[in-house]
């Protein structure tokens, strides 16, 4: 008997979680067929666990008709087929199409309402009754940007105009005085330069409250090499002040840049080292300054020294200060010195115009000069420049996506007898073409001309080694018009590590030796990126345009970038 009851309620317990199981199915019936068909088109959720499920569905698909336009649409009520299938009723009736909104004309303007309607008369528009609820969020998000972001939008006394037609009256509802930022609160880098704040993200005190538009400036500071952003803007409101809080934090951003490069010397056939050291320090006064330190000790006994500082947003104004020194040692044969003074101004984070100075001074170290186109002069150049950056602050190994710099000069080169009109125009452009998270092309244009009626030997135009045509040596090869193009396949292995091709060309033009040459560099390197830095490797071999190809003319130059 014990053993029948056990055997009994096992049978209850899995069948009656069976039961309960079951899936229900809901039909929704119009008034005709084609209120049916229509039903249908909207598609609804035919498969439920329980009835309220079912009656939750129903209710949102009638929510569904209503926006369409069936505003008079009838509910008749759910009724049980059997125990799995229900069968709602649902009237349709009448559709209207359009929807006349009469607005208070102090509160909206009709630059406004034509983004949303194409029938726009002296106190109402017309939209597609449809699209009602995105009307209203769109207009209530404009009313929200101009400092008023707890209004209340809805429509009152809609009511029927003709067969196809309603009419409703627009209320706002803003029971606060217009929002602006009364105070901007920096926490975890209290220091951040206030001016950046300013003229580079474009948020200060007494602006409109706008939340979007602040989250939107807030993404610049991905931008900034010396600042990351914690986590989003948020906003503190009391009763007659707007408080916005920003979440910052101070990050590395000076580097430390070495390479050792060697070759076959093509005189002495033999090995033969040089090398550079390139220091950037940014940001060390929080004032987001940035200063550039450049040396080059190179192999043919030339030395360049050159220094760089920038002074951006002085006095708390929206312009900066740029300073150059650059001095250049050919040998015992002559020595020039470059200095350049220029105000910058940013227009906006991608974008720097800049005016200024550029004086340059070159000295015959010859005792006895063998060469009638070494000789003293000076020149002076008006400068206008030109820079776009634009960063990829989600790649660590390559941060700069975009980069545009033009630059022309117009002045005087001045000797003991004559004065001569010159002028100096460059160009330096590279992108990032981004194929896939694994393969890019890096592609780089560079070019330089210089104008003039005569040309001397210590003015030209100096190019050649790892930042420009690889596989020659450093400031080798010397024009007065030259132009060149780098192109690198690049493949990230994983995340730290990535092999790339390399294939530069260059024209050049030489006035004086009356020349012109192309030439070439090709090769192959590869970079690792580790928490000390990026260490970068390429092996490139150069030849010229009538020149036999020869795998001797090699060129392994070993670069260390270090950020600290």
């Amino acid at each position: 008997m014990r053993k029948t009851f056990f055997l009994y309620l096992i049978i209850y317990v899995f069948f009656s979680s069976l039961l309960h199981s079951q899936n229900l199915l809901l039909k929704i019936e119009g008034e005709t067929e084609r209120e049916t068909t229509l039903i249908d088109s909207i598609t609804y959720k035919k498969i439920h666990l329980d009835y309220a499920s079912i009656k939750n569905e129903v209710l949102s698909l009638q929510n569904t008709v209503l926006k369409n336009g069936y505003i008079e649409n009838d509910f008749k009520g759910i009724n049980k087929i059997n125990d799995t299938v229900f069968l709602a009723s649902l009237h349709l009736k009448k559709k209207y199409q359009k929807l006349s909104i009469y607005y208070d004309t102090s509160i909206l303007d009709k630059k406004l309402l034509q983004l949303i309607s194409k029938d726009i008369f002296k106190d109402h528009f017309i939209i597609d009754i449809k699209n009602t609820d995105d009307v209203l969020n769109f207009i209530n998000a404009k009313i929200s940007e101009k400092g008023y972001p707890f209004s209340r939008l809805y429509l009152s006394d809609i009511t029927i105009k003709d067969n196809t037609n309603l009419e409703a009256n627009l209320i706002v509802e803003s029971n606060e005085q217009k929002r602006t930022i009364n105070n901007i609160v920096i926490k975890g880098y209290e220091k951040f330069p206030r001016s950046f704040l300013k003229h580079y993200i474009k948020i200060k005190p007494s602006q409109t409250f706008n939340l979007d538009a602040i989250k939107k400036k807030s993404e610049k500071f991905r931008d900034l090499r010396f600042v990351t952003e914690a986590k989003a803007p948020e906003i503190l409101f009391s009763k007659d002040s707007t408080t916005l809080y920003l979440y910052l934090n101070k990050t590395k951003s000076n580097s430390f840049d070495g390479f050792l490069g060697f070759g076959t010397n093509d005189k002495t056939n033999k090995l033969d080292f040089n090398g550079y050291l390139d220091l950037n320090l940014t940001n060390n006064l929080n004032y987001g300054e940035s200063f550039k330190l450049l040396y080059k000790g190179e192999q043919n006994e030339q030395k360049l020294f050159e220094t760089n500082l920038t002074l951006p947003y002085l006095f708390k104004s929206p312009i900066g200060l740029d300073l150059a020194l650059r001095i250049f040692n050919k040998d015992s044969s002559f020595i020039t010195v470059n200095q350049s003074a220029k105000i910058h101004y940013q227009i906006n984070p991608n974008q720097k115009v800049s005016s200024g100075i550029l004086s340059i001074q070159s000295n015959n170290l010859l005792n006895i000069n063998t060469s009638s186109t070494i000789v003293d002069y000076k020149s002076n150049y008006f400068t206008l420049a030109y820079q776009f950056l634009k960063r990829q602050s989600h790649n660590a190994i390559f941060p700069i996506k975009t980069n545009v710099s033009i630059e022309t000069n117009f002045g005087k080169r001045k000797q003991t007898s004559q004065t001569e009109q010159q002028s100096l125009i460059a160009l330096d452009a590279y992108k990032i073409f981004n194929l896939d998270p694994k393969n890019s092309i890096f592609l780089r244009t560079q070019g330089t001309t210089l104008n003039s009626n005569t040309y001397l030997e210590n003015e030209l135009i100096r190019f050649g080694g790892i930042n420009s045509l690889r596989g020659f040596e450093e400031n080798s090869i010397y024009a007065t018009l030259y132009g060149l193009i780098n192109t690198e396949y690049r493949f990230l292995l994983n995340n730290n590590l990535y092999a790339h091709t390399l294939t530069d060309a260059a024209y050049l033009e030489n006035k004086i030796t009356a020349t012109k040459q192309k030439l070439f560099g090709y090769g192959i390197g590869f970079g690792l990126f580790a928490k000390t830095g990026l260490f970068k490797l390429n092996y490139a071999i150069g030849h010229t345009e009538n020149q036999d190809f020869n795998f001797s003319n090699y060129k392994i130059q070993i670069s260390f970038i270090s950020s600290f």
